[in-house]
């Protein structure tokens, strides 16, 4: 899994992009209430500094829909940002238009800009060429720190790397280190949790993970899914139907293989997908009709 990074690259008073997962928890209030994604990164931008480079930063927040929503605004994240580094992180007024473009063009060596919501670009969840190559036109360098989304094939993620040098950051270097580790000697027993919202997006993983591990552990919404085809209720839950026979043979394939796959034995579930709705915990085997299940219960 050996990867180029930052430091297999000359940056010096370069104009760098930098893919984040600015992705945090927020109260209605637009208080963070968990900074953790964000001094993940710090390594990666302390870096790009040291090095006196242009430092342009993007990540998404939410869901806005290709729509410009205030709620999903990354204002919180600069001005966390800002406290986390001791300097004042710019935050351009939108993605790849006028102001961001004004901004890029007059950021000095050691100075950090941050890109409105990605996400507030239509085109930035299809991949669009056209957004892929905007992102390129502001910098030099291209360099993806964002694990969590690096799977998606975004603009913001697979595009703009299709059109400038890139490179990855230490969060990802890190992340590839322990799961080359993990997946090419692992220690015994070796147990794998995974989560997620679809089956279907997780296939490769899955069977990959049967292939190598003792335990598979399945959680997040697809274990719906699982239950679904298990002949249990899921209510309103996310499931999707169309993977029932899927999950099945998930489930045979792992039991060929020796490697204990488990589902939760209970789950937290809610009126409505919000956070203050009436909830209550039920065995998974209970889910009731009109409720909709969120993830693990206790």
């Amino acid at each position: 899994m050996n990867k180029k990074t930052v430091r297999d690259i000359d940056l010096k008073g370069k104009k760098v992009l930098v893919r984040c997962d600015f992705n945090v928890p927020y109260n209605e209030e637009r208080v963070i209430t968990d900074n953790r994604r964000i001094v993940a990164a710090l390594p990666t931008i302390k870096y790009l500094l040291e090095n006196n480079c242009k430092v342009i930063l993007c990540s998404h927040l939410g869901r806005p829909k290709g729509q410009v929503k205030p709620e999903f605004s990354l204002d919180i994240v600069a001005a966390e940002l800002s406290k986390l580094l001791g300097l004042e992180v710019k935050l351009a007024k939108d993605v790849v238009g006028e102001d961001a473009k004004n901004l890029a063009a007059n950021l000095n060596e050691g100075e950090v800009m941050l890109l409105e919501n990605v996400r507030y670009e239509a085109g930035e969840e299809k991949n669009d060429e056209e957004l892929s190559k905007a992102f390129a036109s502001l910098v030099e360098v291209f360099v993806n720190d964002a694990f969590g989304t690096a799977h998606r094939a975004h603009s913001s993620t697979t595009g703009v790397a299709s059109f400038l040098p890139a490179v990855s950051g230490f969060l990802i270097e890190k992340e590839l280190n322990f799961l080359g580790t993990a997946l090419e000697n692992p220690e015994r027993p070796f147990m794998a949790i995974l989560g997620g919202k679809k089956v279907s997006d997780k296939i490769g993983v899955i069977e990959a993970l049967i292939e190598k591990v003792d335990v598979l552990m399945i959680g997040g919404a697809m274990a719906y899914t699982f239950f679904k085809s298990m002949g249990y209720n899921v209510g309103n839950s996310i499931c999707e139907l169309d993977k029932l026979d899927l999950a099945q043979e998930l489930m045979e394939k792992a039991k060929a293989k020796g490697v204990k796959l488990m589902l939760p034995v209970d789950t937290k579930v809610g009126k409505e997908f919000d956070a203050n709705t009436e909830s209550k915990t039920v065995k998974y085997t209970e889910i009731p009709d009109g409720w909709e299940g969120f993830d693990i219960g206790q």
